[in-house]
Order: C-alpha cells, then sequence, then structure tokens
C-alpha cells in the first residue's frame, strides 16, 4: 500500500466501505508497535531485542528493550522477493542467489542506520514467514499457537528449511507438515529474508513471537486512553 501508485483511491474507497476513518501506518510506526507486541511477554534482562518483522513488500528492524530505541524499516518480504526473483518451480539457484543478494544489501543499509542491532542479545522473528518455518521445523499439521509461541528456533534449523523448501516444486512443498497451501508460493521468498538476517548478524537462534503488531497496536491504545 505504501508503494502503490493508487494508494491513495484504494484508501478512499476502504473508507467508504468500512464507514470509518482508515490510517496507512509508516514503516517506521508499523515496526514501533510490532515490537511493543513481540517484547510485552519477555523478561528484559533478556534484551536488548532485535524484533524481525518478515512482512510481504517490507521487512521491519526494531532495536530496544522495553521500548523500541531504533527502526528500520526496508524494501524486502516474501511477495516482493517472489514476484521480482523467484520464477521457476522449484527456483533455480541463480533466482534464489539474487533474492539473498538483494536482501544482503539492504542489510548493510540496517547495519548503518540501526548500529545497536549489533548489541542485541535476542533476535524476535515475526509473521507469516518465521511461524511457518517454525511449523515446518516442529512438524505440526495443524496450526498451534502454544507450540509455536516462544519457540526457539535455530539458525541451522532454519538452513535446513529453507534447503528442504527451496528443492522441492509446489505440489512436494505443500506436503511438508506446518507449510499452509495459501503460503507455498512466497515462503521461498520470505525464507531467503530470514536466511540472510540470520546469517548476516551472525545469530545462533531466534525466538518465535505470535504477539505481534495487533498486540502492540492495542497496548499502544490502552496506554494512550490511560493518560487521557
Amino acid at each position: 500500500m505504501r508503494d502503490a501508485a493508487n494508494g491513495a483511491a484504494f484508501l478512499t474507497a476502504a473508507e467508504a466501505a468500512l464507514g470509518a476513518p482508515v490510517e496507512l501506518l509508516s514503516g517506521e510506526e508499523e515496526g514501533r508497535l510490532s515490537f511493543l507486541g513481540a517484547v510485552a511477554e519477555l523478561d528484559p534482562d533478556r534484551g536488548p531485542f532485535l524484533v524481525v518483522d518478515i512482512g510481504g513488500g517490507s521487512t521491519e528492524f526494531v532495536v530496544g528493550t522495553a521500548e523500541p530505541e531504533g527502526v528500520v524499516s526496508v524494501d524486502v518480504g516474501c511477495v516482493r522477493l517472489t514476484e521480482r526473483f523467484i520464477h521457476s518451480d522449484p527456483p533455480r539457484p541463480e533466482e534464489l542467489s539474487a533474492a539473498l543478494s538483494v536482501t544482503e544489501a539492504y542489510l548493510d543499509d540496517v547495519a548503518r542506520e540501526l548500529p545497536l542491532a549489533a548489541d542485541a542479545r535476542l533476535m524476535v522473528g515475526l509473521a507469516g514467514t518465521v511461524s511457518t518455518v517454525a511449523a515446518v521445523e516442529i512438524g505440526l499439521p495443524d496450526y498451534d499457537r502454544a507450540r509455536i509461541h516462544h519457540f526457539h528456533l535455530t539458525r541451522e534449523a532454519v538452513e535446513d528449511v529453507f534447503r528442504t523448501l527451496a528443492t522441492e516444486n509446489r505440489a512436494d512443498r505443500i506436503a511438508n507438515p506446518g507449510l499452509a497451501e495459501s503460503r507455498a508460493d512466497v515462503i521461498v521468498g520470505g525464507c531467503c529474508v530470514l536466511v540472510a538476517v540470520m546469517r548476516y548478524f551472525g545469530l545462533p537462534e531466534l525466538l518465535v513471537s505470535e504477539s505481534d503488531i495487533l498486540d502492540g497496536m492495542a497496548r499502544s491504545l490502552l496506554a494512550t486512553l490511560s493518560r487521557r
């Protein structure tokens, strides 16, 4: 939506359909709210945290402990990388290499603009790509929040799931327990982002969080109401 040429027209139509104002969040605000949701249940002594929210068109990086201290949003996501680079089934090595290389170039920007990321003690991963990789690693036949939320996902496991999904065609990919068919077309692109992030920052593992931007938005609204 932030990139769409007809974004303003869509928002006008959405407001008319909903009968209520519609606010388009900036990448920085999206990251801030995701952070508030992701760390709410975590012990601050485990921080500072690097919260990584892999979306469809962008990925947000947020560093902080109780509150976000720095936010960077970059234009890589599971849908964007898939549309730009992944056109074969299964993906060709050069397609995967291109997706990884572009992500790494954006991570140079993250490291420059968010130097605090180098001091993070724990990475917290959000959104569908991370949850799906965790579900495939566990082998969940059906979604189970209790088993995914706060699951420790090692870099080795992420690399293993990536190798599996990236070398299978779509028909074989959807046979993996934990992978919803609706995500089968974009999961490899999302894995490219996740793998690149863990490699770049040398992270041995991440903590999966099913608490994210919606939880952060609720907390932010409650805080605003309590100040009135």
